[in-house]
């Protein structure tokens, strides 16, 4: 007997030392850290910054471009193509200018054209007025970035709503370990009171045993569910699998009203009028590419020739330079620029098809959720008494027990009302606050 006293003893200091070194842990900062480890919020968050990076894109075609080529060519004799070009000049050429020019004119039987060229040049071109082929397209990017920036808000409380729900479930498993094991506990005093009377009747002995070993059974499944929900919360929350949890937060006893109204804007209504919004300035842009674009332009060219390249930039080269006003007037595209037009106005129209069956649905989600949260708390009071009551007719059926006045069968009875009734108020706590989440995921 001493020796089972020092275990148990030695059993209680270990239990203390593992609940001191367990980490405690709230709803608000289980919240946060499975917010800050998401990949799919990190995901939305680089789709923003993509969005942004091609305003940056489409705006960049308000500004000037700068172009520059440089080109080297060499004129080929294709009867001698390994010589310079030459020209035969005919001897009459000769007498016709001494004669037109009324002096002795001497020329070369041949003379050799300059078969190295090289031509640089730059020019720019600075857009003055697209008539909407430029403004509609960054329009159209700008409610892609306002999609993007709703998408992320629908993803956080997506993800919140989810935390949530993981944290009160892993409560709920904590609560659950604690009815079975009380469950558990009742049972066995009940043999033990059975036992000690004196020699217990077989019947009542072999159903009480049933019931205990149903029981066992029933708590080995909750730690089972308890050790999964907790696993799952800290492997979201990025904290390390071996680390024991102490949830902080516990069910509230009372419920207040929601004081919420109807139901004016969600993230998903934004992201699909923006995008109703996005198709029909790419429409517009699309429409406008059959409009002319009105620009200032100006060019500089050096061009240098000669018989060879070490002799080419001599003295034969030429400058020129032009600047002015360029009007690009698109003739004919094969109704290109139409058919794509229509394309982005039938995406606008399938997009608000989606925007009014999302309200409606939506709308609904959000009274329902309303609904649901006023329907359970309003049965609260109700099923806290039923418990109360089945608590009460245990202590009596378990008191008539022990006395020999009543049959195992009918304590197990009792005792199974209770603890369908403990789960019962259990779930419906977590149904109302779980109401209340869903409420704030659609509306806040």
């Amino acid at each position: 007997m001493r020796k089972l006293k020092i275990a148990a003893i030695v059993l209680c200091a270990a239990v203390a030392v593992s609940d001191a070194y367990a980490m405690d842990l709230s709803l608000d900062t289980a919240v946060d850290m499975i917010l800050d480890q998401s990949q799919d919020l990190k995901k939305a968050t680089a789709n923003v910054n993509q969005a942004e990076a091609q305003l940056d894109a489409v705006n960049a075609n308000r500004w000037f471009k700068i172009d520059g080529t440089a080109t080297y060519m060499n004129l080929v004799d294709m009867k001698n193509p390994l010589k310079s070009y030459q020209v035969s000049l005919p001897p009459e050429l000769g007498g016709a200018l001494s004669y037109y020019l009324d002096k002795q004119v001497n020329l070369p039987d041949k003379i050799d054209i300059p078969d190295s060229m090289f031509m640089a040049g730059v020019s720019v071109t600075q857009p003055i007025y697209t008539f909407g082929k430029i403004g509609n397209a960054v329009q159209a990017v700008k409610s892609a970035i306002k999609m993007a920036e709703s998408s992320q808000e629908l993803t956080r409380r997506e993800i919140k709503y989810s935390a949530v729900d993981l944290y009160w479930t892993a409560k709920m498993t904590d609560e659950i370990v604690e009815i079975s094991r009380s469950d558990l506990a009742a049972a066995r005093d009940a043999r033990r009171n059975l036992t000690s009377a004196g020699r217990a009747n077989r019947s009542n002995l072999v159903k009480i045993e049933s019931d205990i070993a149903t029981k066992e059974i029933n708590l080995s499944n909750a730690e089972f569910n308890r050790d999964t929900a907790h696993r799952m919360l800290k492997i979201l929350a990025g904290i390390d699998v071996d680390t024991e949890l102490n949830l902080t937060d516990e069910f509230p006893a009372t419920f207040p009203d929601l004081n919420v109204g109807e139901l004016q804007d969600t993230p998903q209504w934004d992201i699909l009028n923006e995008q109703i919004q996005m198709y029909e300035r790419n429409a517009r842009a699309q429409r406008a590419n059959a409009l002319p674009t009105l620009a200032a332009t100006a060019s500089y060219n050096y061009i240098a020739y000669g018989p060879n390249v070490p002799n080419m930039f001599g003295d034969d080269n030429m400058q020129s330079a032009y600047w002015g006003l360029a009007l690009q007037v698109p003739i004919f595209s094969g109704g290109a620029n139409m058919a794509n037009s229509t394309i982005e106005a039938m995406k606008a129209e399938g997009a608000r098809q989606d925007l009014d069956k999302a309200k409606k649905l939506t709308t609904e989600e959000y009274n329902r959720a309303i609904d649901q949260y006023n329907h359970l708390r309003g049965n609260l009071a109700t099923l806290e008494n039923a418990r109360d009551l089945a608590a009460k007719a245990y202590e009596f059926s378990s008191g008539r027990f022990a006395s020999g006045q009543t049959s195992a069968v009918e304590l197990a009875e009792v005792s199974a009302g209770l603890y369908q009734l403990d789960m019962a108020l259990l779930q419906a706590k977590y149904n109302i606050l779980m109401s209340a989440e869903n409420v704030k995921k659609l509306g806040e």
